[in-house]
């Protein structure tokens, strides 16, 4: 099989998307996937996107991990198969989408900008002194202390593999105060199984768990600064929860190909 790809990438986060609307790699393999993801021997990505075909919606997104599994949601993933279809033509400059977690609002902003629409959140759960949460996928929240010299990879997988989590996983994000609504953000994410240069719905996860621990002043618009580059998470708050979550940030093409497996 000949298979040709696009890479994108937002905020770090990078992804192999493939326009499968023909159905034409449905039968990849998670074995293929995984190869593709692989930095060594394959393109290198943190996931791959499949753009297939929809009739309630301009099109659908399927993710895989990069250990070749399907996957929940991802935001940056979102993002970038919204760049990947306005370039395509698929859509105008704004769409709904489906993804795992249903229906999904996006705007193509220009500039490599793309602001999408996340699900309400009704449940945060505090656990000590950190926050646990589903924004798409389950993540873990923590302050940290100087966070540039953390061990993510080994602090988050010692998370990630405890008794609590090590059967469905879970993302560990580690959070940092800048000033004012500026924080900084590094994550752990599962099915990588490493560090990431950012994860999208690790950056709402993160802004909502600002919010509740309630150490800091009452914000609905949170800047989120990753290794890989910079996110912003708007938010509304009532006695449902939160709504009206917005994730917004670069999402960049990089490069296209093709490749024999």
């Amino acid at each position: 099989m000949v298979l040709t790809f696009e890479k994108y990438q937002g905020a770090g986060n990078d992804f192999v998307i493939l326009d499968n609307r023909k159905g034409s790699f449905s039968t990849l393999d998670t074995n293929q996937l995984r190869f593709l993801c692989d930095r060594h021997k394959g393109i290198g990505a943190d996931g791959v996107i499949f753009i297939n075909t929809h009739p309630n919606a301009d099109f659908e997104m399927i993710y895989f991990n990069s250990d070749g599994n399907l996957s929940t949601l991802c935001g940056n993933g979102g993002r970038c198969a919204v760049a990947f279809a306005f370039h395509k033509k698929i859509i105008s400059t704004s769409t709904s989408f489906i993804a795992s977690d249903g229906m999904h609002q996006a705007a193509w902003l220009g500039k490599e900008q793309v602001r999408l629409k996340m699900q309400n959140v009704s449940e945060v759960q505090k656990q000590n002194e950190a926050i646990i949460t589903n924004t798409g996928s389950p993540h873990y929240v923590i302050l940290a202390n100087n966070l540039s010299n953390l061990d993510v990879e080994k602090e988050g997988a010692t998370i990630r593999y405890s008794p609590s989590f090590k059967k469905e996983g879970i993302n560990v994000n580690f959070i940092e105060h800048i000033r004012d609504s500026y924080f900084r953000i590094r994550t752990y994410e599962r099915g990588v199984e490493g560090e990431t240069l950012a994860c999208g719905t690790g950056a709402v996860a993160s802004a909502l768990a600002i919010d509740c621990w309630g150490n800091f002043p009452k914000l609905e618009k949170i800047h989120l600064e990753a290794l890989g580059g910079n996110l912003i998470v708007e938010f509304k708050k009532d006695n449902t929860g939160y709504h009206s979550i917005f994730l917004e940030g670069p999402a960049k093409f990089v490069f296209s190909g093709s490749l024999t497996l």
